[in-house]
């Protein structure tokens, strides 16, 4: 925790600009998504809605559901 608690201290000393500047780096830095993970989800999302579409998945309208946790 050493290393954290150090940066932390000079994050302080930051004006309001470079706090998101910073902040907006550390999210980006999530954004390296595994291309082959990312690959196998478009495919199953478009697997799902084909599935919608031709009536083999079953659904739930929102009202009924909004009903249930009232």
């Amino acid at each position: 925790m050493e290393i954290v608690e150090k940066i932390l201290n000079e994050v302080k000393n930051l004006n309001p600009i470079e706090k998101i500047k910073l902040i907006e780096a550390i999210l980006e830095s999530f954004d390296n998504a595994d291309k082959d993970i990312e690959k196998k989800w478009i495919r199953e999302a478009e697997a799902r809605y084909e599935a919608y579409k031709n009536g083999k998945l079953k659904t739930t309208d929102w009202e009924e559901i909004a009903k249930r946790y009232k």
